[in-house]
């Protein structure tokens, strides 16, 4: 019989947090658009007897983040979007940290230079009995796992 090694299970997506300025803020329901991109162009040159284009490597995109959690009485997020209306990009460093079904961290996401380009406020409706959620939408320059 063959011997079989750990397969490393993978990670639930539920046991996440949102760090910024070495501040855990624990309390989003949901964190999605985590993503990097690579652009390709093309070219064919004159001389060339392939009838195919050739590629290029473009430039790096990195996906919006969206942040969604139930709204409080914390308003930071709320101001962080206001100094933006009011012309005042403030960036911060990010971090998406992933932790194991025990609650120690696994993997960690570093977003860098981001800043709110959407807040959304909660849907209201007096037949509901959901929590009202606001959500944040970031954009950023870069990401690295550390």
């Amino acid at each position: 019989m063959p011997n079989i090694k750990d397969t490393h299970d993978p990670y639930s997506g539920y046991n996440f947090w949102v760090e910024w300025d070495g501040i855990v803020h624990a309390g989003f329901r949901e964190c999605s658009g985590l993503s990097s991109t690579r652009e390709a162009g093309t070219y064919r040159e004159g001389t060339d007897k392939n009838l195919a284009q050739r590629q290029l490597p473009g430039l790096n995109s990195h996906g919006n983040i969206s942040l969604q959690r139930g709204i409080t009485d914390n308003k930071e997020l709320w101001e962080w979007q206001c100094k933006l209306l009011d012309g005042e990009t403030e960036r911060r460093n990010v971090s998406i940290i992933l932790a194991d079904d025990k609650g120690d961290e696994k993997m960690r996401w570093n977003l860098e230079n981001c800043w709110p380009t959407n807040w959304s406020g909660p849907e209201f409706n007096a037949t509901s009995s959901e929590v009202a959620i606001e959500s944040l939408e970031l954009v950023h320059e870069g990401v690295s796992i550390g």
